[in-house]
């Protein structure tokens, strides 16, 4: 009786044994990963952020985990991230992995934090950059990659779909559209149809509206961007067009702009007064969408009468909707990382569709892989022809350039200044 008792243990140890060997490669399979290096390795791996907290990074920690089961990962917060992670890098606890930004690249403040990167275009690196939107990528003059993207951004509106439902209207696709619903909901009692934040000129609804309509009139003229860029007093004339049809915006009566002065900021305000059920759409960015999940319980209103709720891209030409695709946050590799084979090796592991996917719902926010309908939140974007797919990193537009813009076009949204006046004022507005 021991002798079969030995033998039937022994079956079921092997039979467990053969079933989580067959389960291990076919999860691999499945997302594509499979470990390079030693993986027993006992290793910690640091990775730097601006973030108070990264729990959907966390979570891919413990997917890597299930691999590496001992390489210890940890996000750490920097203060005042932007201007200290230079410091951070040339210190003696630099990390290995490290959030970057297009906008530091070609700024002399910002050097180290492209100094410090790994070229991530090198094919021994194994990194599935094919997954990755190609227009979020960082073009730089040397052909190197310091940086990729993890999640994108992206201008729009969040859209209350039980109450156009409940109207029987259709979520506008063109501008001429959106004109008719704005003033279908006024005729049906809705004070704002479409609201948004308007106190600071930052992600103000004038910005969300107008920005992507302005990069498509600059797209494929690369001396108006050249102009712009240089903050050239002349390039004023670019942003005429932009100006002209915010002012049609307006005149058309799509906002209310004493409701949107209400608005506080454009983060927890933006969500909850969206969450009180009668605003049917409400221009915003990707970063304020990534917040709406956890302030739905914070939200008295929303929890009486919980609706349907997705975002969708502002139809603000006549001929439909414009995609601006923006990287959002990026992870550069510490080069002078102790732990660099390690370091690759996660990245290899996070840069692929289903752990990119994964994580930006967690977060919240937009995935910055080519495939956008496994997101029912975002998938609207992923409906938008090519050809009205637009993107700063390709035509080439600079931080300081957009900046003349944002505030151009506040002044003119909130009457500060003449179309005329703030075209003469390009290059000269103040930071």
């Amino acid at each position: 009786m021991k002798k079969t008792i030995c033998k039937v243990s022994a079956a079921l140890i092997c039979l467990g044994m053969i079933s989580c060997s067959a389960q291990r490669p076919e999860t691999a399979a499945k997302d594509g990963f499979k470990p390079s290096l030693d993986t027993s390795s006992d290793i910690h791996i640091d990775i730097a952020g601006g973030y108070s907290n990264f729990e959907a990074l966390e979570a891919e920690f413990d997917r890597f985990n299930e691999y590496y089961p001992n390489v210890e990962l940890v996000f750490t917060k920097i203060d005042d991230y932007n201007n200290m992670i230079g410091t951070v890098l040339n210190g003696n606890d630099a990390p290995d992995i490290y959030v970057n930004y297009s906008w530091m690249y070609g700024r002399e403040q910002y050097s180290s934090s492209i100094e410090h990167a790994e070229d991530l275009s090198d094919p021994a690196l194994g990194l599935d950059l094919g997954c990755i939107r190609s227009n979020i990528i960082l073009n730089t003059d040397d052909g190197t990659l310091p940086m990729i993207p993890v999640f994108s951004n992206t201008y729009g509106m969040l859209v209350n779909n039980d109450l156009f439902k409940k109207e029987g209207l259709s979520v506008p696709a063109t501008y001429e559209e959106l004109v008719k619903v704005c003033d279908a909901f006024r005729e049906k009692g809705y004070k704002s149809p479409m609201m948004g934040f308007s106190r600071e000129e930052t992600t103000s609804v004038f910005t969300l509206t107008v920005y992507p309509f302005f990069c498509r009139t600059v797209a494929q003229d690369a001396d108006a961007v050249a102009k712009l860029n240089s903050l050239d007093p002349s390039a004023g004339e670019y942003i005429r067009p932009s100006l002209e049809k915010l002012q049609q915006f307006m005149n058309d009566g799509c906002v209310d702009i004493d409701a949107c002065a209400e608005i506080e900021n454009n983060y927890d305000a933006v969500i909850l007064r969206f969450f009180e059920g009668d605003v049917p759409m409400m221009a915003c960015s990707g970063d304020t969408v990534s917040g709406t999940k956890k302030r739905e319980s914070r939200s008295e209103a929303f929890i009486a009468a919980p609706f349907a709720y997705t975002f969708v891209p502002v139809p603000f030409s006549d001929e439909g909707a414009n995609f601006l695709d923006m990287p959002n946050l990026q992870f550069s590799v510490n080069k002078d990382s102790p732990n660099l084979d390690m370091a690759n090796e996660f990245m290899r592991f996070l840069i692929t569709s289903q752990e990119l996917n994964e994580m930006a719902q967690n977060k919240g926010l937009m995935s910055p892989t080519r495939d956008l309908s496994y997101d029912s939140m975002y998938s609207a974007f992923g409906n938008i022809p090519e050809s009205r797919i637009l993107s700063p990193e390709v035509i080439g537009l600079t931080d300081d350039a957009v900046l003349q813009l944002r505030q151009a076009v506040y002044k003119v949204g909130t009457g500060e200044m003449t179309i005329d006046e703030a075209v003469a004022g390009f290059g000269s507005f103040d930071n």
